[in-house]
């Protein structure tokens, strides 16, 4: 038995609100959708908010105790000793040990709002009264690295070539004056 073109027709406008309704886009959700209430739970992987701090600074062994635990801790972690005492292997003295000690511990990003925002960038709350926070042009890696292994933190230091820079020049990329504020993707 065929059916006509108007009853399919008609079979089919009644079936589309059934097929729509099977959606699984929950970006049209109501006010009377019930409320998840499960509680989630997240597990720390990385602290980056200061690169090198953990991947310089202490051995492999701690990289976990580094990335598990919460800045209130890494004075009693001994973090201040452990980059002191990498430092002092390299023979940098104690005013580069001391300063990057008392600027990365805790390993926090800091940012001063009630200062110029003109003044951001990466460690520029503590060696320049700066703003803080990370500019995306900053190359905090270089950064790092020179205040580390070069004369950045103590003038009289002798640099260590080959070790103030990772040779990845930052002018790669573009960045808009808008958020995103990235490029699209390549």
């Amino acid at each position: 038995m065929r059916r006509s073109l108007a009853t399919r027709l008609f079979t089919v406008a009644l079936a589309l609100p059934l097929f729509a309704a099977c959606s699984d886009d929950d970006n049209g959700g109501t006010i009377t959708d019930p409320v998840v209430t499960t509680p989630r739970v997240y597990s720390q992987v990385e602290r980056l908010g200061n690169p090198l701090v953990s991947e310089v600074f202490f051995a492999k062994r701690d990289h976990g105790l580094h990335n598990t635990t919460a800045p209130a801790t890494d004075i009693t972690n001994g973090f201040r000793t452990k980059i002191k005492a990498f430092t002092d292997a390299f023979n940098r003295g104690n005013t580069i040990g001391t300063t990057l000690g008392a600027v990365l511990v805790p390993d926090m990003l800091m940012v001063y709002p009630n200062r110029a925002g003109t003044t951001s960038g990466w460690l520029s709350w503590a060696l320049a009264s700066g703003y803080g926070g990370r500019n995306l042009k900053d190359d905090v890696v270089d950064a790092g690295l020179t205040a580390t292994f070069g004369n950045l933190l103590d003038p009289a230091a002798t640099v260590l070539p080959g070790l103030t820079s990772d040779n990845i020049s930052t002018s790669v990329r573009t960045y808009g004056t808008a958020f995103p504020y990235l490029e699209a993707a390549r």
